[in-house]
């Protein structure tokens, strides 16, 4: 018998795993025993979701591949252990003082994360951004010292690339106030240019988010109790903190092969030839440890490329590797940003096509060949929607006028049967158009679960699976098989099917749903739908038992969060109309209490500044003067906007306000996929701006014109007219049946517009279903409206009332009564607004604002 093989990895993170999986798959351990050497305690995981962590608390759920992988005869993985040193000429590594032989040895270290030569960088409170363990322990950090501080944490991120704005989001979801400080003179500048660096910190400054570049960190200075609490900048300017990440990129772990006497770039990494093979021919190099064709690779996807080709040397092959996509596509803070191709012009005659609005907080750039006909690159920043149909362009032609790819209204990317086979779609696994085709008419993958796992498309950064889901519905379509929508990993059900479960079964929580009819324990995505469909049918209090578990962010204490963590207060105001009386009782709670007051474009008051445990008391006062919540925190009625009409206005022709004002009331509280907004207007000069709701109605002489799928924001859309001179009574019916139909329907997080549209037939069908009742639903559509008006309570005067519910208002234990010390303020215009950067380094220092801005805390 021939004598078996020894491979030894020393490494074990993601590309580690895909080596282990190419060899299996292609037969390797039948003839070579396998040890894969990792320093972590766990099997490897995707550190590109490393921040979901935060959401999910639990670091199995970022496991990679089958665990069943580790368990195969001639497969072992050696957790806790890392080799320590290799002896080529032996052929033999060193891990926990053992000596292992070899017969071929492949280094799969990665990197290291560095941290900056600066003063204190050792200090309790400091941390970098790299592993599960690090980021487990920064949320223990930020959690326990705000609990021992009793404000939310001062945190600051070194490093304004894409390591440091995930670090920021996950900083910023622990409630932390976040400063980013960026050496360069704009974030993510390896991926971004100028104009895409400043689009970026718009959007980020506006998620409450402090941005300093053209910033180096010279130290950080520790407090009283030795921890972190000040960061010292070269320009000798200071901010105080609580806690500090560094995330200033990575280096390669070429330790081993230096010590080994293997070549090593000047610059860092296993120098390697396309064969991935180092200096020593029995020895490979992977992933970001690895210096191939003239650099170090950063991204995953080419260490899963490199792997490729290991296995298929290790089993006789002549596969090489040079070069690899590095398009990136990620959402950091809750911002699109994608990069691809040749996003900064590098080729020689290249042509720019940019697309800028600062309003909208979106920037986009083509780069073009000579001519303008072929695409080379691009990038882009706060809407990233068409980047799954560019990237796969790139080196193609894009055909037509480019600016169609840019514009809001452009049109739309080419569909999945408009791809080439050898399109790449996955650029983390190099995975082409052609071979989903092939997973889905050739391997009977029939949900993208299984092409995920028969192609590896989908399973690293994850942005290309909306692509690789319309390849597969396309070839499913072809192929006269039924698509499904699910939900998420969780449901292999749709919203709409979970919707219609819920209301017919007549359950009641989110756990007997996902014992019943789901898998696992929810996630991000499942759980605010959930909460969303429970509270539209009328299921219980939203912050009844686990029902407050379910909801989003500010769903959680019933107000918006604002940037220096204090709350905004919005009580409804019907239609925008209120008494001289709820005026004077909203001013004394604003002038008591201290709140900036704003009327808002949607003709409420909305009263800023309020600290968590004063909300309680703000609302007793406001339920007591006849007012309700406004639900500015919820996916549901926000208003209904209207004019004057004919009550006053000479030009109205109906009394819109009293419409107005009947419908809020009516609508109030309704649970749905996204926000909803309503307008009335009097008469055809449209001073409520009906048609840009997902409701207008505007009046006329005969009765009321009613339009829908109306929006402003992100992507503006024009209410198109569903139907004309109705009467009142038959406006209002058709408006409910709209509504419950869209609600019982649609996607999560689709407004009416998209769902206008992804219904079959349009509005038209939608409308035969309002007036026709075209699928015989018309009753039960009624009948649930009726139900939930009916069964209409104030979410805010159920808490008040409710003295277990009022414990989530409470202040930390530890905390006085008086107000936070670190919210700072000054005084705009006769109202208080929070300190500017600026204005709050001359407060903590001791100093003095000039006279015109009074101070106020």
């Amino acid at each position: 018998m021939t004598a078996r093989k020894r491979l030894v990895v020393a490494g074990a993170g993601m590309v580690a795993q895909r080596l282990v999986e190419a060899l299996v798959e292609r037969g390797a351990d039948a003839e070579w025993d396998i040890a894969v050497f990792g320093e972590e305690s766990r099997r490897p995981y995707d550190r590109v979701a490393l921040t979901s962590y935060f959401a999910d608390l639990d670091p199995d759920n970022l496991l990679l591949g089958d665990p069943g992988l580790w368990t195969r005869p001639g497969v072992r993985l050696h957790r806790d252990t890392p080799v320590t040193a290799i002896d080529p000429a032996r052929r033999t590594v060193t891990a926990r003082g053992t000596a292992h032989g070899y017969d071929a040895l492949v280094l799969a270290t990665g990197s290291y994360a560095t941290v900056p030569p600066v003063e204190g960088s050792d200090l309790p409170g400091c941390f970098v951004y790299r592993t599960v363990d690090d980021v487990a322990g920064l949320r223990t950090w930020v959690l326990r010292r705000q609990e021992q501080l009793g404000r939310p944490v001062r945190g600051a991120v070194v490093g304004g690339g894409l390591l440091g704005l995930e670090a920021a989001g996950a900083l910023t979801a622990l409630g932390a106030a976040t400063t980013v400080v960026e050496f360069a003179d704009r974030l993510m500048p390896v991926q971004l240019d100028q104009g895409g660096g400043a689009a970026l910190r718009r959007i980020v400054e506006g998620l409450d988010v402090t941005v300093r570049t053209l910033t180096a960190t010279s130290g950080v200075k520790a407090g009283r109790d030795g921890t972190v609490a000040r960061m010292v900048f070269a320009d000798g300017d200071t901010v105080g903190v609580d806690v500090v990440v560094f995330a200033t990129g990575v280096r390669p772990r070429d330790e081993l092969a230096r010590a080994a006497g293997l070549a090593v770039h000047e610059r860092g990494g296993v120098v390697a030839g396309s064969d991935c093979r180092t200096s020593d021919p029995d020895v490979f190099a992977v992933g970001e440890v690895a210096h191939v064709a003239g650099r170090v690779w950063g991204l995953v996807g080419p260490g899963y490329a490199m792997a490729e080709v290991v296995a298929d040397r290790l089993m006789g092959g002549a596969a090489t590797f040079t070069g690899a996509d590095l398009s990136t596509k990620l959402k950091l803070l809750g911002v699109d940003v994608a990069s691809f191709g040749d996003a900064f012009a590098a080729t020689a005659g290249s042509l720019e096509v940019v697309y800028a609005d600062p309003v909208a907080g979106v920037y986009k750039k083509l780069v073009l060949s000579d001519d303008a006909s072929t695409l080379l690159g691009g990038m882009l920043v706060g809407d990233a929607s068409a980047y799954t149909g560019l990237r796969p362009m790139v080196g193609g032609s894009l055909g037509g006028d480019p600016t169609g790819w840019l514009l809001p209204d452009g049109v739309e990317p080419p569909s999945s049967a408009e791809l080439p086979d050898p399109a790449t779609v996955c650029s983390c696994n190099n995975v082409t158009a052609g071979t989903i085709r092939c997973a889905v008419t050739g391997q009977g993958c029939t949900d993208l679960a299984g092409v995920k796992a028969c192609t590896k498309a989908g399973t690293s950064c994850g942005s290309c699976v909306p692509l690789v889901k319309r390849l597969l519905n396309a070839e499913l379509a072809r192929a006269g098989v039924e698509v499904d929508n699910d939900l998420c990993e969780h449901f292999a059900h749709s919203r709409a099917q979970l919707f219609d479960i819920v209301r017919v079964s007549g359950i009641t929580t989110f756990s007997e749903l996902l014992d019943r009819h789901g898998r696992g324990r929810g996630c991000d995505i499942c759980r605010p739908v959930a909460a969303s469909i429970l509270a539209s049918l009328g299921h219980g209090h939203v912050l009844d038992g686990e029902n407050a578990a379910l909801q989003d962010t500010n769903d959680h204490v019933m107000a918006n969060i604002q940037k220096d963590g204090t709350y905004s207060v919005v009580p409804r105001i019907p239609g925008g109309e209120i008494t001289p009386e709820g005026l004077i009782a909203i001013g004394e709670v604003a002038r008591d209490f201290d709140l900036y007051t704003k009327i808002t474009g949607g003709q409420r008051i909305d009263l800023f500044g309020a600290r968590i445990e004063q909300l309680p008391a703000i609302w007793s006062r406001l339920v007591d003067a006849g007012f309700e919540s406004g639900h500015a925190y919820g996916k549901s009625l926000r208003t209904v906007k209207s004019c004057v009409g004919q009550s006053w206005c000479r030009y109205g022709v109906q009394d819109s306000v009293g419409l107005a004002i009947a419908l809020e009331l009516r609508y109030r509280g309704l649970r749905s996929p996204h926000k909803l907004k309503l307008g009335v207007s009097g008469c055809a000069r449209e001073c409520a701006e009906a048609r840009g709701k997902d409701v207008g109605v505007i009046a006329t002489d005969r009765g009321w014109n009613l339009y829908v799928g109306g929006n402003g924001g992100f992507t503006p859309r024009h209410a198109v007219l569903f139907a004309e001179d109705l009467s009142t009574e038959d406006l209002v019916q058709a408006i409910d049946r709209f509504l419950i139909y869209y609600i019982r329907t649609a996607d999560r997080l689709q407004r009416t517009a998209p769902w206008l549209e992804s219904v079959e037939g349009g509005v038209d069908a939608v409308r035969a279903v309002v007036f026709d009742d075209s699928l015989g639903i018309a009753a039960d559509l009624d009948a649930a409206m009726s139900a939930h008006v009916g069964g209409y309570e104030d979410e805010w005067a159920a808490t008040l009332r409710d003295p277990e519910k009022l414990r989530r208002f409470s202040a930390f234990v530890n905390a006085a009564d008086e107000p936070d010390p670190d919210l700072a303020y000054v005084r705009e215009r006769g109202q208080k607004r929070p300190a500017t950067r600026t204005e709050r380094a001359v407060l903590i220092a001791g100093g003095s604002l000039p006279v015109r801005t009074a101070v106020v805390r």
